[in-house]
């Protein structure tokens, strides 16, 4: 017998959203780390926030939903906000009620500021490592850098000193032909970003140069920084990264060519760092020599070390990471901070999983 089609506006419901997500769905594993983390995290939440007044936007269910932002790529607070609206699953995960009101995107986005401020990403980013501590090699890490688009147009890049207003408007600028370097020129829009190309052939962008320190056994991720776009912030990254390795033991550092100059080789020895960087023979010598590179621990790194590309991949094209949609290297040192913690908590989701199989 067939159906009715009965449209009805208005109706109760007796099933709470905990009931509609399914028990095995992806989700429920990293809530639960979550809400672990986020109760670790209470206290340093109640410094941020005044006793009296009208209540803001609860700090967990804001950080909550700024992981569900990264999880499923939400282009824009905007967006976010309306699927709070009518969709369940986000509801349960960020723990609002079926009948919540939704807050107004503005005031999404001001109450992160103060979160944004804060080393809040940094406590969390750090709690989540401490849950993974069993998956974790303290012996072995792989060091790398990306490119981070700025948000910033190329338009906005302006001579240095000149006047608001001055010359032609922003839609009618051009730049062909024009020689433009960092030191004569700045963003209006993005000061902190600088014209950078990360290899020869490709366009030069306003950017950020994104540096993560990676261990080795499962590719999970235990440091993040952002530094402005230079010929050589990545190796000064890999020695600031190295410096954070806990412990006094000797521990082996994997790298790309770009690593593969002597005073960084020179310095990591000196730190108690073996450096398994990977040679760069073209038209020049290498500093990493044989006695190295003939160790089965050198060759374990050089595949090891590829890893990283994982994590980068994940965080640009998932965690919006690509284009970041902040400006300021402070801020967007924050997201990329909170990009490699939702990159960790699927990572662990998974090592979890797999150890209980």
């Amino acid at each position: 017998m067939r159906g009715e089609d009965e449209k009805q506006d208005g109706l109760f419901s007796y099933l709470s959203p905990e009931k509609r997500v399914p028990q095995d769905h992806p989700l429920r594993p990293i809530r639960k780390l979550v809400d672990q983390i986020l109760k670790e995290m209470s206290p340093q939440f109640a410094r941020l926030y005044s006793k009296v007044g009208r209540p803001s936007i609860p700090p967990e269910r804001q950080l909550r939903a700024l992981l569900l932002q990264i999880f499923y790529s939400v282009r824009s607070e905007r967006l976010l906000m309306e699927q709070l609206d009518y969709n369940l699953l986000f509801r349960w995960f960020v723990g609002m009620a079926m009948d919540d009101p939704v807050w107004n995107h503005a005031v999404f986005s001001k109450n992160r500021e103060r979160l944004l401020n804060e080393k809040i990403a940094e406590a969390f980013f750090q709690r989540v490592l401490k849950v993974a501590q069993p998956f974790l090699s303290d012996e072995h890490f792989t060091v790398d850098g990306t490119l981070i688009e700025a948000w910033a147009s190329q338009k906005s890049f302006r001579p240095k000193g000149e006047e608001p207003g001055a010359g032609v408007g922003p839609k009618e600028v051009n730049f062909h032909g024009q020689t433009r370097r960092n030191d004569t020129h700045q963003s209006t829009t993005d000061p902190e970003a600088r014209l950078f190309k990360k290899s020869k052939g490709s366009e030069a962008k306003l950017a950020y140069l994104g540096h993560v320190l990676m261990e080795n056994r499962h590719g999970l991720l235990v440091q993040t920084v952002v530094t402005p776009a230079t010929g050589t912030a990545e190796r000064l990254a890999a020695l600031l990264l190295a410096e954070k390795i806990p412990g006094i033991r000797r521990v082996t550092l994997g790298a790309d060519k770009a690593y593969d100059t002597r005073e960084l080789v020179r310095e990591l020895r000196g730190m108690n760092v073996t450096p398994h960087v990977a040679q760069n023979n073209t038209n020049r010598s290498s500093a990493i020599d044989g006695r190295t590179t003939i160790t089965p621990g050198y060759a374990i790194s050089q595949q090891k070390r590829k890893r990283v590309e994982q994590s980068f991949g994940w965080m640009k094209t998932i965690g919006l990471l690509r284009k970041v949609r902040f400006r300021g290297r402070e801020k967007v040192g924050w997201w990329m901070k909170w990009a490699g913690a939702a990159y960790n908590l699927v990572r662990l989701r998974n090592l979890q999983a797999e150890a209980i199989a």
